[in-house]
């Protein structure tokens, strides 16, 4: 829920550059039947509150993750360019047991139970054919490989790795790492190249120095291909470019300004933002990067929404072995999708 959270900072850093970004971004969003006013008064006024709570809890701080997983793409070096960003694991003594302890034991017998019944009804509903013959059991062997080790089409973090360690996301807040350079915008062209079902003729602006150079000629061509899309391949752009935007506004929002041997402070580098967002710095590009961030906004609501039925369930624990604080920041959550779902309620007249 990283855009929840950085829309509200995204008025603080505008307001620090006098609002010469954030007032282009105003009105209806495209592909949306909302505005950009009724998101910031939501979001700022009710969920953002409940929400930064929420995340605080053990349950929601404490992320398991193996650091040392090289990358599968490509020999990349993983140092960091600060001495400060590097992510610092927790001892086994700081997490809840509830959280390290296995999955089978942070819930109830008689959720578990529940669980087996549901399964069993669907195996019997779901009855088929499952034989298959030599050749095909052989067939289906070199499709998994050509998945899982070719194509890489999905990396899984791997929890029960001996190598994976638990995170205090508090301690290690998303922010400026000083990871920049050819590496770093290998990476999101990657992910925008393969993402955007574009044709390679077809130039996407991205380096903010390439704006200077191009004069706004390859944003026009591109915004011009886009618009001509259907609205499902808009979506899936708009939704990476907001992934970005929430990322770049994190950076420059938790930026080291000052690194000495006698101080060290983080805070907000605005030029660093209006490089990134600024109409006239990006030739207008700035202002549709965060109002992509407005969209991946209203796409996480429109998930948290259907998602809810689920976690309503009475199985359904956020376990960290301590029943009474674990009940309250389920109520917390419940709260928080219930908000989430009240924004596609029709309004009455």
């Amino acid at each position: 829920m990283a855009p929840v959270v950085f829309l509200l900072l995204l008025l603080q850093m505008s307001g620090s550059a006098h609002g010469k970004c954030f007032c282009q971004v105003t009105g209806e969003l495209d592909d949306c039947a909302c505005d950009v006013e009724t998101i910031d008064g939501f979001n700022n006024e009710q969920l953002f509150p409940k929400l930064q709570t929420l995340l605080e809890s053990d349950y929601f701080r404490f992320y398991k993750v193996n650091l040392n997983k090289p990358c599968p793409f490509w020999t990349a070096n993983s140092h960091c360019g600060l001495r400060d960003c590097a992510v610092k694991p927790c001892s086994p003594n700081e997490v809840p047991e509830g959280i390290r302890s296995s999955p089978h034991e942070k819930y109830s017998a008689e959720a578990n139970e529940e669980q087996l019944d549901e399964c069993e009804k669907e195996k019997h509903l779901g009855a088929v054919d499952v034989s298959l013959s030599e050749e095909t059991r052989e067939a289906l062997l070199d499709w998994s490989k050509h998945d899982d080790e070719a194509e890489r089409f999905c990396v899984v973090d791997d929890e029960e790795s001996p190598d994976s360690r638990y995170v205090d996301l508090l301690l290690n807040p998303e922010r400026y790492t000083g990871y920049k350079g050819p590496e770093a915008w290998q990476i999101w062209n990657s992910i925008y190249e393969e993402n955007c079902f574009k044709p390679f003729t077809i130039k996407r602006p991205l380096i903010p120095s390439s704006f200077q150079s191009s004069s706004g000629s390859e944003a026009r061509t591109f915004y011009s291909w886009l618009e001509g899309q259907c609205v499902e391949k808009r979506a899936f752009y708009r939704l990476i470019s907001g992934l970005h935007a929430s990322i770049n506004i994190h950076l420059s929002s938790q930026y080291l300004l000052d690194d000495s041997w006698y101080k060290r402070k983080w805070g907000h580098n605005v030029s660093e933002f209006r490089q990134r967002f600024d109409s006239d710095l990006t030739v207008g590009e700035g202002p549709k990067r965060l109002r992509n961030l407005y969209f991946l906004y209203l796409i996480e609501l429109r998930a948290l929404a259907k998602v809810l039925p689920f976690f309503k369930q009475p199985s359904f624990r956020l376990y960290t072995g301590r029943t009474e604080e674990d009940q309250k920041h389920k109520e917390l959550l419940l709260d928080i999708l219930q908000l989430a779902r009240s924004v596609y309620k029709p309004k009455e007249n």
